[in-house]
């Protein structure tokens, strides 16, 4: 009988592949917004920088932020998350 339960009615190793790909969701979907935060906060860190070192260590760090986020991003459009499916 277990078959039955697993094939017609999910059974328990379903909703535990289904909770686990839900988790997974989530937690790729506070990676992007966190490493939104990180290009924001570079941004103003270049936007506030004063002397040469300063916009150089800030464009490094700007870049490197905004690579960071676009492998967040792709990572998401991969998995098929996108805002409409969450509501956080």
């Amino acid at each position: 009988m277990k078959w039955w339960n697993v094939k017609w009615l999910g059974g328990a190793d379903g909703r535990a592949e289904r909770a686990k790909a839900e988790e997974e969701l989530g937690t790729v979907y506070h990676e992007v917004r966190k490493a939104h935060s990180e290009w924001e906060r570079a941004y103003l860190m270049f936007d506030e920088a004063l002397g040469q070192d300063q916009i150089d260590y800030a464009i490094y760090i700007l870049e490197a932020a905004e690579r960071k986020y676009q492998i967040h991003l792709k990572h998401a459009k991969n998995l098929g998350l996108d805002r409409s499916r969450l509501l956080l």
